[in-house]
């Protein structure tokens, strides 16, 4: 059975691709390290700036708390949060993912994206 993503078939034109990302990718709140990764993926779509998904095995997962909140996406589907925990303060829902992404994007599924606008996020070609 088929899990596509029902946007397209409104939006034909709208573009969506996934490729491995290799170049270092740190995420920090408030100076304290919550991810780093060489392993990630990038997201480009139409109209939106590329956004940086990292595999879990990378994140500590242990600084992200669960909420309630989630969107949903024609292309994507639908997104869980996580709100970021360090001793100097939180980050609500700053962190995303697609647990049962649909088949266009199936590589998304354990891998996290998190809000730069929320959390410091440095991508370098230097480890």
């Amino acid at each position: 059975m088929s899990n596509r993503a029902p946007g397209f078939a409104t939006h034909p034109n709208h573009a969506i691709s996934l490729r491995p990302n290799t170049r270092l990718v740190r995420v920090s709140l408030y100076g304290q390290p919550v991810a780093e990764s060489r392993h990630g993926l990038v997201l480009r779509e139409s109209g939106y700036p590329d956004v940086h998904y990292l595999p879990r095995d990378d994140i500590d997962m242990n600084r992200l708390a669960a909420s309630d909140h989630t969107t949903y996406c024609p292309f994507k589907g639908t997104a869980s949060y996580w709100t970021i925990s360090v001793s100097n303060g939180e980050a609500a829902n700053a962190a995303w993912s697609y647990d049962a992404p649909f088949d266009d994007v199936a590589d998304l599924k354990g891998h996290v994206a998190f809000y730069a606008d929320r959390v410091d996020v440095e991508i370098t070609d230097a480890g």
